[in-house]
């Protein structure tokens, strides 16, 4: 009974040293969160409105300019663009991108998978570890696993601009974005986006076939050659600082929750050694008594 107890002892200090350590990583992700969430509803409502405006001019354009991040074309080499966090201990967000990602590969781009044309650009070591192992036959690219350490403009826009370089050089017909869409610290989407080419919108039933008569200064391509490429930018950088806001939000619910299961965990191993305790010091009485009943009998 003794070593049962000891063996109490040790698991109650080994959870609470653990708890101390969730307790710990819940604060920071929480301080983190706070930057992150700050940067992303900053950009999310000008990315939006930038991708929402777009998308209206290239849906107006049909037959007058073109650009080249619009024209759509059968897909025979395309990318999948899969961001996720570095680190895990984030409950399940990793996880669900790389699912969502995992079913664009497996439904949209199945059969440009079979040819061997599909590539795989991961951002975040998490998601770069799912598909090396599982999706061999792909082309993985590692090369900007570590982009989270750096998340500015330029050096976000650098894959952007390589993106975009392929698919003008039809090097890539349809890029796809899995990333994680932070909503709050409780709730975050994993969300696969298209990317290239621009979407255009898509008229509701019912609805007039007439097309907005827009006035362009400068002239149509000029505006088009500066102002789309910059769009895209943002557009990217948005899914970046989203995945990064969310990664803190999960981390920090996760810990959150860790610290309660330690609790429960602590609850029931004191109830245990307390037990166990009061069965001991019983049983040291009964043999006491016993021994004495004995002694005086003789």
């Amino acid at each position: 009974m003794g070593a049962n107890l000891k063996e109490v002892r040790e698991r109650i200090k080994s959870v609470i040293n653990t708890q101390q350590i969730t307790k710990a990583m819940k604060m920071v992700s929480a301080a983190k969160l706070r930057k992150a969430q700050g940067a992303i509803q900053q950009m999310r409502p000008y990315a939006d409105k930038q991708n929402a405006m777009l998308r209206n001019i290239l849906s107006n354009l049909d037959g007058d300019v073109t650009t080249s991040f619009g024209q759509e074309r059968p897909i025979e080499r395309a990318c999948v663009v899969v961001v996720t966090s570095n680190r895990g201990l984030c409950g399940a967000f990793n996880t669900n991108v790389c699912k969502a990602a995992a079913a664009a590969v497996e439904g949209k781009f199945a059969g440009v998978r079979a040819k061997g044309n599909l590539t795989i650009l991961c951002i975040g070591k998490k998601g770069y570890e799912f598909f090396k192992k599982r999706y061999a036959d792909c082309n993985i690219v590692n090369e900007y696993v570590a982009l989270f350490e750096d998340l500015s403009f330029d050096n976000v826009a650098k894959v952007s601009s390589l993106l975009m370089d392929r698919f003008v050089s039809k090097e890539y017909d349809a890029v796809d974005v899995a990333y994680g869409r932070f909503r709050n610290a409780a709730m975050q989407f994993a969300e696969v986006e298209q990317f290239l080419p621009v979407a255009k919108l898509e008229k509701a039933a019912g609805e007039s076939g007439k097309r907005a008569d827009y006035i362009f200064e400068p002239s149509k391509i000029e505006l088009l050659e500066f102002l789309v490429p910059s769009i895209l930018k943002t557009q990217f950088q948005k899914f970046l600082l989203d995945t990064h806001a969310s990664e803190h939000g999960a981390r920090m619910t996760a810990m959150d929750k860790a610290s309660d299961n330690a609790n429960d965990i602590l609850r029931d191993l004191r109830i245990h050694y307390n037990k166990a305790r009061q069965e001991t010091i019983t049983k040291e009485i009964l043999e006491i008594v016993g021994g004495a009943a004995a002694l005086s009998s003789d």
